[in-house]
């Protein structure tokens, strides 16, 4: 596509509505996808996308919007996931995978029972971005800002439970609350990101920002604007990636959104693992000073012997007086934790 009609096709109304969405899903599902990364729940987003399958198939079938239906669904099957895992059974993960499966497989159901085909829910599973209507986009958008600002706002409380349960509980913040909001927050990101690059690749647009972000970034703070901005990029790049082949191809925007951010995260891997070699290259060996102990002091603290010496500790035993010494590079030790100069 040459760049007079790229810019006729970004001049039309449908392309502009399209990158409006583009921009605020790809601002708002790393935002979330960072705390879920924080507490090790990276395939999070995944298990509700397939969830959410069975509400936009509900949808199809009672004839009322899709979106709302998936926002339904996705948060009860959310707050049920996070129930699941809080109970901490060794079976919670077979419970997760037939939930996913179930999701998936009934969504597929219902769809041919309410006389749709394969390629209606198709949009949704693998996102159709450029069919969004003004509805649809203000929905969006509303949503986007609302993940957002509960995210900011309660930054500090999020990463806390996120960061350190124990802690957060033992600091008196509601730990199970905020689980359960992150949970909902990431089951409302999904249904923001289904239209865009579909309930099947939603999770890569919430993980692979934030794995791209922490390659450069060193707290917390910088990875989640990082990852909004690699999330945005990534986002809004690879529609217009999706836009410029030529008219007689069907790229859709979601599987070039996922693969211009993975494209992003293999060029910031290496100079991640560069950074991460000089900063441990870079912390300093300890200095040694005439206050700093010698040979004969080293491995006691306060005039205590920190190895604690038996018959079988490897060091050859001296009778002294009523109690055993323990010899160790010319020095007597002995078991009740005493330090002695050499006799």
């Amino acid at each position: 596509m040459s760049p007079v009609e790229l810019l006729d096709l970004l001049s039309r109304d449908f392309m502009q509505r399209a990158l409006l969405a583009a921009l605020f899903t790809g601002l708002a599902a790393p935002a979330i996808g960072t705390f879920l990364v924080q507490r090790r729940l990276a395939l999070l987003g995944d298990g509700i996308g397939h969830v959410a399958v069975t509400g936009v198939a509900l949808g199809l079938l009672t004839g009322t919007s899709p979106t709302w239906t998936a926002v339904v669904v996705a948060i009860l099957g959310a707050v049920l996931i996070e129930v699941i895992r809080e109970q901490g059974h060794t079976n919670g993960d077979v419970a997760l995978a037939l939930l996913f499966y179930g999701g998936l497989a009934g969504g597929v159901l219902i769809t041919g029972l309410a006389g749709q085909g394969a390629n209606k829910l198709q949009a949704y599973l693998f996102g159709s971005i450029t069919s969004l209507s003004d509805a649809d986009v203000w929905f969006t958008l509303a949503l986007a800002v609302v993940i957002l600002a509960v995210t900011l706002g309660l930054l500090p409380r999020l990463f806390a439970v996120a960061s350190d349960p124990e802690f957060a509980k033992v600091a008196g913040l509601r730990v199970r609350f905020y689980n359960l909001l992150i949970a909902v927050l990431a089951a409302i990101t999904v249904t923001v990101a289904m239209r865009t690059v579909g309930l099947l690749l939603v999770s890569a647009l919430m993980i692979v920002p934030v794995a791209t972000s922490q390659q450069m970034a060193r707290s917390f703070r910088t990875t989640l604007a990082g990852a909004m901005a690699v999330g945005a990029v990534a986002a809004v790049g690879g529609l217009l990636i999706a836009a410029s082949f030529p008219a007689n191809t069907t790229v859709a925007p979601g599987p070039t959104i996922v693969l211009l951010a993975l494209a992003m995260f293999a060029a910031t891997w290496p100079v991640g693992v560069w950074l991460r070699r000089r900063s441990r290259l870079a912390e300093p060996f300890p200095i040694l000073t005439d206050d700093s102990p010698d040979d004969h002091e080293v491995g006691h603290a306060d005039g205590e012997h920190l190895h604690q010496h038996g018959d079988d500790c490897g060091h050859p035993a001296v009778e002294h007086g009523d109690h055993v010494d323990y010899v160790h590079d010319g020095h007597r030790h002995a078991p009740h934790g005493e330090h002695y100069d050499e006799h």
